[in-house]
C-alpha cells in the first residue's frame, strides 16, 4: 500500500432504478424511493475510489463501520451520486467522510471506515473457515 493522503477523494454514481427501491427490501407499500442500504453502498463504492490508486496489486479494502443519516428521499430514475474525502489514517484503517447527493440536494451525510486488506490472506482465511 502507498500512502495514502488525507484529502484523497472519490466519487461513484448510480440510476436509480426499481431493484434499488426501499420498497423492495422493506415493506411493499413504501413510496418508490431509494434504500438505504443502497444509498450506504454508493458512499462505501465512492470510499474505495478514493483509496484505489493508493493500493498495490492483490490489496483491496472491507468496509468495516458505517455511520450515516439517509436525509431526504430520492425517487427512481435519479442519479445518486456518493461522495468521499479521506479525513484519517492510521496503518491500514481508513476513515472517510461521506455524503450522497441527488443533484443538488444532500441527500445522505456521515462517516465511514475501511481497512485496507491482502485479498490473499482473506481468500485464506475463508477456506480455513469455510473449507
Amino acid at each position: 500500500m502507498k500512502s495514502i493522503p488525507v484529502g484523497a477523494s472519490g466519487s461513484f454514481s448510480l440510476s436509480v432504478t426499481p431493484e434499488h427501491l426501499a420498497s423492495r427490501f422493506k415493506d411493499v407499500t413504501l413510496p418508490p424511493v431509494l434504500a438505504t442500504p443502497i444509498m450506504i453502498m454508493v458512499m462505501e463504492n465512492a470510499a474505495l475510489n478514493a483509496i484505489k490508486p493508493y493500493l498495490d496489486a492483490g490489496e483491496s479494502a472491507l468496509g468495516t463501520r458505517v455511520d450515516v443519516r439517509h436525509l431526504v428521499a430520492t425517487p427512481a430514475g435519479r442519479l445518486v451520486t456518493g461522495e468521499a474525502r479521506v479525513t484519517r489514517v492510521d496503518g491500514r484503517r481508513i476513515e472517510f467522510a461521506v455524503r450522497a447527493v441527488d443533484g443538488n440536494e444532500e441527500t445522505g451525510v456521515g462517516t465511514h471506515e475501511r481497512v485496507v486488506i491482502q485479498l490473499a490472506r482473506l481468500s485464506e482465511r475463508m477456506k480455513a473457515k469455510f473449507g
